[in-house]
């Protein structure tokens, strides 16, 4: 399909009468501005969205206060931004063509994650914000650019697979890990296990949320820098600004520090019921298998993987109950999260293109905006906060919570 949004003079004007170059540049720099902003934005939703990934079992377990706990996550965040940028590149330049792609594809993108995130977080539903930052910026690409921008072998080696992999490989090291940590302890006093496990679950999780900054705040990395390239910022093949690093792992931080509540409690009370035990287990396991996927530029999902690190645990402890109907929900959203994100980027680009291209970018961040509203809104008539998030679960679903006094998250 040939669109106004696929050279920069024709998708960021959008206006008659307007083809000065001094117009055009001012025009694309309030483009990049927008979409770096909405890229930060997205980068606050992915940090409250998945501190569960890190901190959901420790919280559980009382192994760490929930504030303390993500504060922590918080901290370990933004240093794991600036110790690699393999995954950014990834996203940068492996999943789409950055000379065909215009930061309204990108701006498109942003808003298809940022949904799917909301949408997932006002559910408790403990879905991947990189497949959602994928699908929506690909759905964008394939609607403005058509399918020779979009590297579906870099997709389906560098995304699909190793999304169907290290869950797997998670759960099967926690399975391990949970067995013969029962079987070493034995014949240990129960009390004094409990809290040998408890201390070192702030070291797992500590190593989780590390591993989370080294992968996750990547992404944000990378779809910053493609804009940049994209707008003629940056010559392609560009790697972060140091400016671009900060910005980043600061907005994962700060949503980081929110807290996920919501989703804290369905990874840490729905799936199975942790013991220090099994959150050691399942945390370091998570770890392991992030920190691998981040050295060979893997955009993993942080929750598919912690996720199979909770059901491992919970398969390798006798008698110990998994409760399969939330994870076939988890699972379900898993599967749908790629083409709902990509729904939505396509909309977007498909209604900013008809408006017309830079007014039409503003009129779709106006409405993202109103979303994102609403669905905050939402969540306060049942917020899930630091005072109640180690409450019981019904059936794996959240019981219905009073409410308190506060924002909810």
């Amino acid at each position: 399909m040939n669109s106004r949004l696929t050279t920069p003079e024709q998708g960021l004007i959008g206006l008659p009468g307007v083809n000065d170059g001094d117009a055009i540049s001012v025009v694309n720099t309030v483009l990049i501005v927008t979409v770096v902003v909405t890229a930060l934005a997205f980068d606050f939703t992915n940090g409250f969205h998945d501190t569960a990934n890190a901190m959901a079992t420790s919280i559980a377990t009382g192994a760490l206060k929930p504030k303390v706990a993500v504060a922590i996550a918080a901290v370990l965040n933004l240093v794991g931004a600036f110790l690699s940028i393999s995954v950014a590149a990834t996203i940068a330049s492996g999943i789409v063509n950055a000379q065909i792609v215009t930061p309204a594809i990108v701006f498109a993108g942003l808003v298809g994650a940022i949904c799917w995130n909301l949408v997932t977080w006002l559910f408790g539903l403990p879905s991947s914000s990189s497949h959602a930052l994928i699908g929506g910026v690909v759905g964008a690409t394939l609607v403005a650019a058509g399918t020779g921008a979009v590297k579906f072998d870099g997709i389906i080696s560098k995304v699909l697979v190793p999304a169907v992999i290290s869950p797997i490989l998670a759960g099967v090291v926690a399975l391990l890990a949970t067995a013969l940590a029962y079987k070493l302890t034995q014949r240990v006093n129960q009390d004094a296990s409990s809290r040998s496990f408890k201390r070192g679950q702030i070291a797992s999780a500590s190593l989780v949320s590390l591993a989370h900054g080294t992968n996750d705040a990547q992404k944000t990395m990378g779809v910053i820098t493609l804009a940049l390239i994209s707008g003629h910022f940056l010559p392609a093949g560009a790697k972060p600004p140091v400016w671009v690093i900060i910005a980043a792992g600061t907005a994962i931080a700060a949503g980081t520090y929110i807290g996920g509540w919501r989703v804290i409690r369905t990874l840490g009370k729905g799936l199975t019921d942790i013991s220090p035990t099994q959150g050691f287990a399942a945390e370091t396991a998570a770890s392991a298998v992030i920190l691998a996927g981040t050295h060979f530029g893997f955009p993993l999902s942080t929750t598919h993987v912690c996720s199979g690190g909770i059901l491992g645990s919970g398969l390798g402890r006798k008698l110990a109950e998994v409760r399969w109907g939330l994870a076939g929900r988890m699972i379900t959203a898993w599967v749908i999260t790629l083409p709902s994100a990509a729904v939505v980027g396509a909309v977007v680009t498909f209604a900013a293109e008809k408006i017309g291209g830079g007014v039409g970018v503003l009129i779709m961040a106006l409405i993202a905006a109103i979303f994102a509203g609403y669905v905050f809104y939402r969540a306060r008539q049942n917020p899930v906060n630091a005072n109640n998030v180690n409450d019981p679960m019904a059936g794996g679903i959240p019981a219905p919570a009073p409410v308190h006094a506060g924002a909810a998250a």
